[in-house]
């Protein structure tokens, strides 16, 4: 997927992630994102995402989750590729708990490229062949390295 590159970065991309919880999760993406965006607020972006959980899960099964949200501060759509320590709970359809995520932020007025961005994310990550590369990789360089690369 090209448009992969377009929205991920090796900045917002780290495997081995600390959080047992959504919101310590979050936390953990947040701090990602405002490092390389420090005009996202991560307060809001945690609180929008949080607020989006609510509506309805965003795992999708297999152990990935697409948290995703509209950001009036944000400029562009921007993603963070994280892999978790330890799984989490993400009340997905499949009941697994959740060890990759691909957070999604994208302007406020973008809907109908947010559901677009989101429905190639979901096919994408719905591959369990790259489900298992993403879990073999032993650096965040690899990590961003194999899910740009992707072909399959």
């Amino acid at each position: 997927m090209r448009e992969l590159e377009e929205l991920l970065s090796p900045a917002r991309t780290r495997r081995d992630v600390p959080g047992a919880s959504k919101k310590a999760i979050f936390e953990e993406v947040a701090a990602l994102v405002a490092a390389d965006h420090p005009d996202l607020d991560p307060g809001d972006f945690i609180g929008k995402l949080l607020a989006r959980e609510k509506l309805g899960s965003t795992g999708l099964g297999g152990g990935i989750a697409i948290p995703h949200c509209r950001l009036a501060s944000c400029t562009r759509p921007l993603g963070a590729l994280v892999t978790l320590r330890e799984p989490a709970d993400f009340d997905a359809p499949d009941d697994a708990p959740v060890d990759i995520l691909f957070v999604l932020l994208v302007p406020e007025e973008a809907h109908q490229e947010h559901l677009d961005i989101l429905a190639a994310i979901a096919r994408l990550f719905s591959q369990p062949a790259l489900r298992a590369a993403l879990r073999a990789c032993d650096s965040d360089r690899v990590l961003y390295d194999t899910a740009i690369g992707w072909e399959g």
